[in-house]
C-alpha cells in the first residue's frame, strides 16, 4: 500500500515558453506535486527526517518554476519530478504544471501538463 503527500498551488513567476515575449515578460506558473511513498516509518517515529519535508519540497519546486527558462511545460515538469525523486523515500511522483496566462487566442481557464514518473529499476 502506498501513501501520498500532496502539495498544490505552488506559485512562482517564470520565463518559460516558446515565444520571445514569454521569455522577455514572463508570467506566473503553478505546480501541483503528488508524491507516492511510505509514511509508515515517519508515522511511527514522529520525525520529519523520516519523510519528505513538504516545505523544503515546495521551495525546490518554486525555484524550478522561477529558474532556468524552458520552452515546454513538459521540461519544467520533468525537472520538478527529478527533484522529487531525489528524495530516496519517494517511489513515484505526479507533477502538474499550470500556465493560466498561456498565449492562446480563445477564452480558456487554464493550460496544464501532467507527468508521472517513478524510480528506474
Amino acid at each position: 500500500m502506498t501513501d501520498e503527500i500532496t502539495v498544490t498551488g505552488i506559485r512562482a513567476f517564470g520565463y518559460h515558453g516558446v515565444y520571445a515575449h514569454e521569455r522577455r515578460e514572463g508570467q506566473e506558473f503553478i505546480a501541483d506535486v503528488v508524491l507516492s511513498l511510505s509514511t509508515r516509518k515517519a508515522a511511527e517515529s514522529d520525525d520529519v527526517l523520516d519523510t519528505v519535508h513538504y516545505g523544503e519540497l515546495a521551495e525546490q519546486v518554486a525555484a524550478i518554476l522561477a529558474g532556468e527558462p524552458a520552452n515546454l511545460l513538459e521540461t519544467v515538469a520533468q525537472r520538478i519530478a527529478n527533484a522529487a525523486l531525489a528524495w530516496p523515500i519517494v517511489d513515484e511522483v505526479a507533477v502538474t504544471i499550470h500556465k493560466p496566462s498561456a498565449p492562446i487566442e480563445v477564452a480558456f481557464r487554464d493550460v496544464a501538463v501532467t507527468i508521472r514518473r517513478g524510480r528506474e529499476a
